[in-house]
């Protein structure tokens, strides 16, 4: 069953029917659903489709002869093009009188073992582009080589692609499609454990509780997701274990370029490569306080979902887990649930935001959200704002809270207290909320004004 990427759909759609030679890219991790798409978008259409394999070239170009002679004459033929430069020109000239979809899924494998490949492309581009109805789509999950090799500006294929795609994982309100049995509850959680990537979301069963899930994912040494961080590292990077090790670190608390060091026993410098890469691949992402640029104060935190989870609780329960121990596992895992869902909340509220902004729907016409974090110099106390964007002189400011008490007046008024740590004209609060607020807060909320309280329910339902 294929799930959302409309807007990925209608831009593939679009480019096909322009009835002129198109070329796009699309890139993305591995597990994201890029083959998927594509799949779906070629359904019904004139089809060449070849996936790349990690071999030499020779077995590369006859696995590509053969989907070319099958598609032209309906069978599988054992003869080969002599090149893959022959073989191009062949698929050019089919397509000079139709519209044909050339699809080279896995194009690093293909390129690595046939190093003129990228320039064969580029010249019979240049030479037939005017001519052609050829639309090539070249798709790859190595994020680094698809940047550095097909997209960066000194690549051969520079300038002659007509559209990019980067395939990201489902934000929450697409992943929640695929759970349509789950309680409201249970369908965060269920993001919060394995995140948006499509075949993390696919090993979930919506018929079972969060509970069965993690304990058949997570904490089962025969499940695919139980070894997937350290398949995925092995398969994108050279050193994984250096990688894992900066990934534990930050999973467990380690924020600062110093603290990471210091905790892997490894030069900042050092430390600063892998951290660089990681936030390539979609796994780490840094921040800095909202509307500062300050690299003193920036911090890292793991950015998908499956990967902090997969790292907070696995690694260090892992003896346990590999003697079948999932009960006792899932015992010391469970009681630490309501805390590590606090940061998946926070990221589910801003995206909801996102949703109202793009609606036309949100009192603040903010470019950018993030969370703010710095002393109050009155107080001389650390203080923090869940969520925070602004517009010239309005700003907005959120406070989340995934617990099971009902949001009191008191958090609203610390929230507006420290609002005036800044000096916009015009602003307006928002408090996401678990379970609900308390008749106190929804009162000084109405008398206010500029106060949106919503609760996580209401959020799934506009």
């Amino acid at each position: 069953m294929f799930i959302g990427r409309e807007n990925e759909l209608h831009t593939l759609d679009k480019l096909y029917h322009s009835d002129k030679f198109e070329f796009a890219v699309i890139y993305g991790r591995r597990r994201v659903g890029k083959t998927a798409l594509i799949s779906e978008f070629a359904k019904n259409k004139d089809t060449i489709f070849f996936t790349g394999v990690e071999t030499n070239a020779k077995q590369n170009l006859d696995n590509f002869s053969r989907c070319i002679m099958e598609y032209n004459t309906g069978i599988a033929v054992d003869s080969s093009f002599a090149s893959f430069q022959s073989a191009l020109e062949y698929v050019f000239e089919l397509a000079k009188t139709k519209r044909i979809v050339l699809v080279i899924d896995e194009y690093p494998y293909v390129a690595r073992a046939s190093k003129s490949l990228a320039s064969t492309l580029q010249l019979l581009i240049d030479k037939s582009k005017a001519s052609s109805k050829l639309f090539l789509i070249l798709c790859g999950s190595s994020m680094s080589y698809m940047e550095d090799h097909v997209l960066a500006y000194k690549a051969p294929l520079y300038g002659r692609r007509t559209a990019q795609l980067k395939i990201n994982p489902f934000e929450f309100f697409e992943a929640c499609r695929y759970f349509t049995k789950l309680s409201d509850e249970d369908k965060a959680l269920a993001y919060g454990i394995v995140g948006g990537t499509p075949q993390y979301l696919m090993q979930l069963n919506d018929s079972l509780s969060i509970e069965e899930n993690i304990k058949n994912t997570h904490l089962n040494a025969s499940s695919s997701i139980f070894e997937e961080p350290n398949n995925l590292l092995k398969q994108e990077v050279r050193e994984p274990a250096i990688y894992n090790a900066v990934i534990t670190a930050i999973a467990i608390g380690c924020s600062k370029m110093n603290e990471i060091s210091n905790k892997i026993d490894e030069d900042t410098s050092v430390c600063a490569t892998y951290i660089k890469n990681l936030i390539t691949l979609g796994i780490v992402k840094k921040e800095s306080p909202f509307g500062e640029k300050s690299s003193r104060k920036t911090i890292y935190s793991i950015e998908d979902n499956m990967f902090r989870f997969w790292y907070r609780f696995v690694p260090e329960n892992t003896s346990i887990i590999s003697r079948g121990a999932t009960d006792l596992a899932y015992s010391r895992i469970s009681p630490q649930l309501n805390a590590y869902m606090g940061g998946v909340f926070e990221e589910i509220c801003k995206q909801y935001l996102w949703k109202l902004l793009l609606s036309g729907k949100c009192p603040v016409n903010f470019s950018n959200l993030g969370r703010w974090w710095g002393i109050n110099p009155k107080a001389r106390t650390q203080e923090e704002i869940d969520i925070m964007g602004t517009d010239k002189d309005s700003a907005l400011f959120g406070e989340c809270k995934w617990t099971n008490e009902r949001i009191d007046l008191g958090v609203l008024e610390k929230l507006v207290e420290r609002s005036n740590l800044f000096s916009y004209k015009n602003n307006h609060f928002y408090l996401f909320a678990k379970t609900g607020f308390t008749k106190g807060c929804m009162d000084r909320a109405s008398e206010m004004g500029n106060v949106t309280l919503v609760s996580y329910g209401d959020m799934l339902r506009k």
